[in-house]
C-alpha cells in the first residue's frame, strides 16, 4: 500500500496529490474486500477522465494492493504497513554499520602492521632469509620487497 501510494502520487502532479490520496484512501477504509474493490474501481473511474495513466495503474494494481483485505480485520493493519520490515532493515543497517566500522579499523591496523614489518627488517623475518629456503631458482624477490 505504501509503495503503491508513492508511485501513484508521482503521477498525480503536485496539485492533485491530496485529492488522489484522499480518493484512494476511501477504498482502504472499507470493511470488506468486496467493498474495497468496488470503491477502488469507482475511484479509478473518477480519475480516468483527468489522469488516464493513473487509472490504468490503479486497474493493474488492484489485486496486489488490496490483497491484505482478504485477511481477518485484526491482521490488516500489520499487513498493509511496511513498518515491521523497515524496522528490521533499519536494525540490520545499524548493526552492519558498526561491524563495517570494526572491519575497517581492523583492516587499518593490519595495514599499519604490514608497513611496520616491511620497514623493520631486523625485528621480523626478512624476505632475503626466507628466499634461501627455496630450491627453485625461478623464484626471485620483487625489487620493491628488497
Amino acid at each position: 500500500r505504501v509503495h503503491f501510494m508513492r508511485n501513484v502520487l508521482a503521477h498525480a502532479g503536485k496539485s492533485g496529490r491530496r485529492v488522489v490520496s484522499a480518493f484512494i484512501a476511501t477504498a482502504f477504509a472499507q470493511e470488506t474486500p468486496e467493498a474495497a474493490s468496488a470503491q477502488w474501481r469507482a475511484v479509478a473511474d473518477q480519475i480516468r477522465p483527468k489522469v488516464p495513466k493513473l487509472a490504468v495503474i490503479m486497474d493493474d494494481a488492484e489485486e496486489d494492493v488490496l490483497a491484505y483485505m482478504t485477511f481477518p480485520k485484526e491482521h490488516r493493519s500489520k499487513l498493509h504497513s511496511t513498518n515491521p520490515i523497515e524496522r528490521l532493515n533499519g536494525e540490520i543497517k545499524r548493526r552492519t554499520e558498526v561491524v563495517g566500522t570494526i572491519v575497517r579499523l581492523v583492516g587499518a591496523i593490519l595495514l599499519e602492521q604490514n608497513d611496520e614489518w616491511a620497514v623493520q627488517r631486523a625485528r621480523y623475518m626478512t624476505l632475503e632469509t626466507i628466499s634461501q629456503m627455496s630450491d627453485d631458482p625461478l623464484i626471485s624477490l620483487p625489487a620493491v620487497a628488497r
